[in-house]
């Protein structure tokens, strides 16, 4: 079984879009968001995945959501048909962190079939051979200090030198202020993180914050030979789910 978030009560968030984020950014792909997270950004935009109520986790919108509604259990085989049913040949399974639940991704991939696989990672997790078997491309988002998560969970020295010697992987940063951009500088030296394949995105679920960071964060880009990632979803369909 797959633990999956949801669209509207009963209804899992499997649908088709273009990739907002990243190095895939404006293609066409189908997503996949899977329900739960071992961390718990103050920031989160997909908190519904993960601070249910009872959840005495900090989130700077306060909310806490039911679990029923926003999460459902299919067969791994229901999701392989659903992500099939929507055509397409590029497949982006997000979360939630979909790593704590690699071995139920790789048996779902199993009946999927010609699809480019990302999966979309806070790092902290490694995933099973028989899904790693399976992958294309990790999109691998470790948290700030700026997150409220303790460096001790977000930042997991293995996982970092395991990601950064992966071709596949690709490190892509939230960025409020400055001081966030100095902390990713001192882990990419300290991991030997190519700079070719880190982006920096500024954090925010409106264009204008969008915009307001892009600013000075392409600037910055420019300076130290980083890419910059904007989130087209945003722009073109606003904080919603399901996009």
């Amino acid at each position: 079984m797959l633990t999956l978030a949801t669209t509207s009560p009963g209804v899992p968030e499997i649908f088709a879009s273009l990739q907002g984020e990243g190095p895939s950014a404006g293609r066409p792909s189908t997503f996949v968001r899977l329900s739960r997270c071992n961390l718990a950004c103050v920031w989160c935009d997909t908190a519904y995945t993960w601070h249910f109520t009872g959840d005495a986790r900090p989130h700077r919108g306060g909310a806490t959501f039911e679990r029923a509604p926003n999460q459902i259990a299919l067969a791994e085989s229901e999701v392989a048909a659903a992500i099939m049913a929507l055509g397409g040949d590029r497949l982006v399974i997000t979360g939630g962190e979909p790593l704590l639940q690699g071995n139920a991704i790789a048996r779902m991939l199993t009946s999927v079939r010609g699809h480019h696989v990302e999966i979309e990672t806070n790092g902290t997790v490694g995933p099973p051979a028989a899904l790693d078997a399976r992958v294309d491309q990790y999109n691998v988002s470790p948290k700030l200090a700026h997150s409220g998560n303790l460096a001790a969970l977000a930042l997991v020295p293995e996982r970092l030198v395991a990601w950064a010697a992966d071709p596949r992987a690709f490190f892509k940063f939230v960025v409020a202020e400055p001081d966030d951009l100095a902390q990713v500088l001192s882990l990419q030296a300290e991991y030997a993180i190519p700079a070719s394949r880190l982006f920096v995105m500024p954090e925010g679920t409106t264009s204008t914050a969008l915009r307001n960071r892009s600013r000075w964060l392409g600037e910055a880009c420019m300076a130290h030979g980083l890419r910059l990632s904007d989130r087209l979803h945003i722009h073109l369909y606003g904080d919603t789910r399901g996009t």
